[in-house]
């Protein structure tokens, strides 16, 4: 059933038991195993001296974040990057006791007190949070340091300090009560191009900042600047942690990256067949007609929509897989449900599987492909698929 996997489990609490999957109309599927090979490729491409930071954000891009954190962690990661507070929360609440960096900027004394009761690590991007950061831990009797992070910005044009009152921005929160430096960062606008122009240039800032840190005398825990794409692109880049989002899924952040290392596509996409019929030659499929059968044609709906994150725009546009083959998408995509062109597979039976992102026989569909065709991204599309699918976890 599972192309030969073993038997699933569902993913943080989706769904209670096996039997749930079989009744299921569509599913997105999580092979554990790929995402420990590229947790543990990734490792491999590091030196020894460089912690791998596995970002799960975003519920771990669609992927379910605290399945993919207990994986990552048993297979060589070291940190946790989040982007709220209710992430991290969601995390220790399920057990994880490992290091975990908050992305997005906190500043209300609700989020402060949660990052000192759930031991989370914030990320500081001005003088103004660092203050209420100290302010508020004051308040509240906090005694131990909160490890904070300092995000400076080199040309992202995001969050952090500019990266020219790196030293004085460092030295304030050294003076700080309550706050103890646990590293200083920045982020990548262009490390998936490429020309590394513009990366090179970010580089340079970033190591000009820490020079003038250190000038003053301010020793620094740890250093990190690297995501996927730069992690791939430059050795150099690693510096003590890197940050890998879409790698550890499996997916490149770029064609010319692709001979780094070797990884596998974590997350499968996968629907039932609910009906199958024969129509005339003429006739019209789906809303608005935008469709019409220049013959008879065999045609089987398959119980998936825009609503469950298959992108309407996809209308006419995408294939998927029936037993190894590849058969096109017809009609408007409909909130629930779309229509396929199956007069190849005259025998195709209703409850039979459809993969519409994996892997089936020789062929395969990926998150690049449909990024492609929609003039977009693979981050967004893994992103999209909604909650209403439960993520099955294959071991």
């Amino acid at each position: 059933m599972l192309s030969g996997k073993q038997t699933p489990i569902f993913a943080d609490s989706q769904e209670s038991d096996t039997y749930a999957w079989f009744s299921q109309r569509a599913w997105v599927e999580i092979d554990l195993g790929a995402l420990s090979n590229n947790v543990r490729q990734l490792v491999k491409f590091l030196s020894p001296s460089t912690q791998l930071m596995a970002v799960v954000k975003a519920d771990a891009y669609g992927h379910g974040a605290l399945t993919v954190a207990k994986t990552v962690l048993a297979a060589g990661a070291s940190w946790l990057g989040v982007a709220t507070v209710p992430e991290g929360i969601q995390l220790r609440e399920g057990g994880i006791k490992s290091p975990i960096l908050i992305l997005g900027a906190t500043h209300t004394i609700e989020q402060i007190q949660a990052i000192a009761h759930w031991q989370l690590q914030p990320t500081l991007c001005s003088p103004k949070q660092a203050l209420e950061f100290s302010n508020t831990l004051e308040t509240i009797n906090y005694n131990s340091p909160l490890p904070v992070h300092i995000k400076l910005d080199t040309g992202m044009s995001r969050l952090g300090t500019n990266w020219q009152q790196a030293a004085e921005f460092v030295q304030l929160i050294q003076g700080l009560p309550h706050l103890d430096i646990a590293s200083i960062y920045s982020h990548f606008a262009t490390a998936d191009s490429p020309d590394p122009t513009i990366m090179q240039e970010q580089h340079r800032r970033f190591e000009e900042a820490i020079a003038q840190i250190k000038a003053r005398g301010i020793k620094i825990p740890s250093l990190h600047l690297a995501n996927s794409a730069a992690t791939l692109a430059n050795p150099k880049l690693h510096y003590d942690m890197v940050r890998a989002g879409l790698a550890i899924y499996g997916l490149y952040p770029a064609p010319h990256l692709k001979n780094k290392i070797q990884l596998q596509p974590v997350l499968q996409l996968k629907a039932r067949v609910t009906q199958v019929k024969t129509v005339e030659a003429g006739t019209g499929i789906s809303y608005g007609h935008h469709f019409i059968t220049s013959q008879e044609m065999r045609v089987a709906v398959v119980g998936i929509g825009y609503a469950d994150g298959v992108p309407r725009n996809l209308s006419d546009k995408m294939q998927v897989l029936i037993r190894g083959k590849r058969v096109p998408q017809i009609g408007a995509i409909t909130m629930d449900q779309i229509m396929l062109d199956v007069s190849s597979i005259p025998d195709l039976q209703e409850g039979e599987i459809v993969t519409l992102l994996g892997e089936q026989g020789k062929e395969q569909i990926s998150a690049d492909d449909w990024a492609k065709q929609l003039n977009t991204i693979s981050w967004e599309i893994l992103c999209g698929f909604k909650h209403r699918l439960p993520r099955v976890a294959i071991m």
